[in-house]
């Protein structure tokens, strides 16, 4: 399945149906007076978010949605017939943007949530509804209320409970591949992860969502190379895992790399809970492997883990960490949105 993380698309809701202008013509009734019922209810469009989607490919191929028309109103005072709702099925985590991307106009973070975004019009009125005793043979009606209309942008940030992060090559695909059921591309040269991977990591009867992060260079925070479009992604994140290449060229430097654009980027990155691991220690020696640890800690102020993603050495204390402070996130979380809770009616 191809990835897309963005979208423009047109919506319009369905317009009311129109009254009807009717009399009742009856045998032995010789007054029948009018009997034009109303129009029917255009459709909503409505958004709602859905598990198993976490791509946003589809409106690469349809971009513009209209709602169905309400039913024009009959004779004997008969009500026309609404018009379906259009649901528009979007990713968990998706953001719903003005055209000019200035607003966020709603942000799905739960899956089920159900929003009307536009409102279908209102069916006209039929002629019955005109009468009067001054005017007992009406024949206006309405037209029915027009749809509303709109140009939108859609904007995923992937959900998950740990972003891999660090410089092209660091080993984040094989990790991924190691831990999860994510089948990434691998390859021993820069940038073989062209978009985010999602994989679920099972562990001791528990389980996190993992997200493989393009690899960042310097300036991705300014709009250079190919992560700075998917450090949006890591926003969504609980944890952020580290991962240095110790067999890369200056393996301190690439640390200080990957902190500064983070920091830059702002959105709170720099401050999300941290794992920092030195990755393909199998390629180095064990003395090498020492002073790189060492220089790490030294520099990251944190404990650095080992770990080699190809042979599997330092993945169970690895995970053993993500699993303990996935949990403390997640009930942290959850006493925050407890004492911030905020009223919100779904349809």
């Amino acid at each position: 399945m191809q990835f897309l993380d963005q979208a423009k698309i047109y919506l319009r809701s369905g317009a009311g149906g129109p009254g009807a202008v009717s009399f009742r013509h009856e045998k032995y009734i010789e007054y029948g007076g009018p009997d034009g019922g109303n129009g029917g209810k255009g459709g909503d469009i409505v958004f709602e978010a859905v598990p198993g989607l976490n791509t946003l490919i589809d409106f690469r191929y349809t971009q513009h949605f209209r709602a169905a028309r309400g039913a024009s109103g009959a004779g004997s005072n008969k009500t026309g017939a609404g018009a379906k709702d259009l649901v528009i099925h979007v990713p968990v985590g998706t953001q719903v943007l003005s055209e000019d991307k200035e607003e966020i106009l709603h942000d799905f973070t739960k899956v089920g949530e159900k929003v009307i975004f536009l409102k279908g019009g209102d069916g006209g009125r039929g002629n019955a509804s005109y009468k009067s005793s001054t005017n007992r043979a009406p024949r206006q009606h309405g037209p029915g209320w027009p749809a509303q209309e709109a140009w939108v942008w859609l904007r995923l940030k992937l959900l998950a409970d740990v972003g891999l992060v660090g410089l092209p090559n660091a080993g984040k695909s094989t990790f991924l591949k190691a831990t999860t059921n994510a089948h990434p591309k691998i390859g021993n040269y820069p940038f073989t992860t062209l978009h985010p991977q999602l994989g679920v990591v099972r562990r001791h009867g528990q389980e996190f969502v993992l997200a493989d992060i393009p690899g960042l260079i310097e300036g991705a925070s300014e709009g250079i190379g190919i992560g700075d479009r998917f450090l949006g992604h890591i926003e969504r994140c609980r944890i952020l895992l580290h991962l240095i290449d110790a067999s890369g060229e200056d393996p301190i430097a690439a640390w200080h790399e990957v902190q500064n654009e983070l920091a830059l980027y702002g959105a709170g990155l720099a401050e999300k809970p941290q794992l920092l691991a030195l990755n393909k220690i199998d390629s180095i020696d064990e003395e090498t492997c020492a002073e790189l640890s060492q220089a790490l800690e030294e520099a990251s102020g944190q404990k650095v883990l080992l770990l080699s993603g190809a042979t599997g050495q330092g993945l169970d204390p690895i995970l053993d960490q993500l699993i303990t402070m996935t949990g403390r996130a997640i009930e942290k979380a959850q006493e925050s949105s407890a004492q911030t809770e905020k009223i919100w009616s779904p349809i």
